[in-house]
């Protein structure tokens, strides 16, 4: 078993009593979760999630920082309350990530991103007392200081500047250049702080920068953090105070292998990051999601049917695109591997699901040991942005989750019925 398709101490294979090596989550192997909870499923390590948000921790312990999570890489609410319990604040991105938050924690730890935040949703933020607004651009500081002043209250406000970083990832996640919708760009920035500091119902606070997610390489993170150091020595002049940055997210994994300790990239990102701020006496807030939900999680799948058109090879399972996106969306190349590890000759196939379009697949000409019908496969680091996206296109279900600690599992999110698909339709 090569150690490059294991994911501990999330997914790691064992040997059982008659010496066959299956995949386990933690110490529970995924086969008894798929017969006890069925296909396609999503199964979340706990354990790894924990020694994650530990890296990041102690990565970033010269500095005063808060963890924000990305609540839009998975926003269940078990994994929600896992992450507070580790004191995690959370970054939200919609109404309906707040009121997940707000399910399971108190708002004083909440950072306020996105490009596109409506009235309602703001006043939802202002009255739950959250910790900080990132504004992207001069209307919404108008809507956000009309907010307050509507609800009599003050709102904390970071503006989110552009700091024109290019960064090495795919063109659908890269958010740090001029010709991208979010934030504001730098020339621009002072006079929107101007304006805030003028207004009663609203309290500068801070600056906020993101260039990017699926970032591997912390190159760009430095060249951003000293863009925005640089203008935090501008705004103080002017006579702002600057408590918060927020350095936003961003830190990418590798989903093809995992041979690099975790603790070695977080700490090469931080060192990055934290180097032109050292000396400014600021709090950081740090949105890692994906590099802590990421490899924590797999999506399980039972192989359908095998079949061949001409020469080509297909491996059709029950999960589908409407489950995980990603490869369709972003190419992305999920590492998938059997259940159960054997010595098998490997085969060149393309792994698709039964959604009746082209683009769903999870691995094209990919090399994967023979399986054969009724097998079990898992999709590794599915973690984020699995079922964060998952859809009901075709009229599908969407799968559950689980969450395993230990020799537990615990059902987070019960499998979706055809019924409750409908429930909300009028046929006239």
């Amino acid at each position: 078993m090569s150690d490059a398709i294991e994911r501990p101490p999330g997914f790691t294979y064992r040997s059982d009593l008659k010496r066959q090596s299956r995949l386990c989550c933690e110490q529970l192997p995924v086969e008894r979760l798929a017969e006890r909870f069925g296909t396609p499923l999503y199964v979340y390590s706990a354990r790894a999630i924990r020694e994650r948000v530990r890296a990041f921790d102690h990565a970033f312990k010269d500095i005063e920082h808060t963890i924000c999570y990305s609540v839009k890489a998975n926003s269940n609410l078990a994994v929600l309350r896992l992450l507070g319990e580790l004191g995690c604040g959370f970054d939200v991105v919609s109404g309906g990530e707040l009121a997940r938050v707000l399910a399971v924690r108190r708002a004083e730890k909440v950072v306020f991103s996105g490009v596109g935040k409506a009235a309602q949703e703001m006043e939802a933020a202002v009255r739950a007392k959250i910790l900080l607004f990132n504004v992207e651009s001069a209307s919404e500081l108008r809507v956000l200081e009309a907010c307050a002043a509507r609800l009599k209250s003050t709102a904390s406000v970071a503006l989110r500047v552009n700091p024109d970083v290019p960064a090495d990832t795919h063109p659908y996640i890269s958010t740090g250049l001029e010709k991208h919708k979010f934030g504001v760009p730098v020339c621009e920035a002072r006079e929107l702080y101007a304006r805030a500091a003028r207004s009663p119902h609203l309290r500068v606070a801070g600056i906020s920068v993101h260039i990017g997610s699926q970032i591997t390489n912390p190159t760009p993170f430095s060249a951003a953090s000293q863009r925005v150091a640089e203008i935090v020595g501008e705004l103080r002049r002017d006579g702002h105070t600057i408590l918060y940055v927020d350095v936003g997210g961003g830190l990418g994994i590798p989903y093809q292998q995992q041979r690099e300790e975790f603790s070695h990239l977080v700490r090469a990102y931080a060192e990055a990051v934290i180097a032109p701020l050292q000396g400014l006496g600021v709090k950081l807030l740090v949105e890692p999601g994906r590099s802590i939900v990421g490899p924590a999680g797999a999506l399980l799948t039972r192989v359908l049917y095998r079949k061949a058109n001409g020469g080509k090879k297909f491996i059709v399972v029950d999960a589908a695109m409407n489950d995980l996106i990603r490869p369709a969306l972003y190419q992305a190349e999920h590492e998938i591997v059997p259940v159960e590890m054997a010595r098998r000759a490997p085969e060149i196939v393309d792994i698709v699901g039964p959604v009746c379009e082209s683009g769903d697949f999870f691995a094209r000409a990919r090399s994967l040991p023979a399986v054969a019908e009724g097998e079990l496969l898992a999709i590794l680091d599915a973690g984020a942005y699995g079922m964060a996206l998952a859809s009901n296109y075709n009229s599908r279900a969407r799968p559950a989750e689980v969450m395993v600690e230990g020799k537990t599992a615990k059902l987070i999110r019960r499998r979706e019925t055809i019924a409750e698909l409908i429930r909300l339709e009028r046929a006239n």
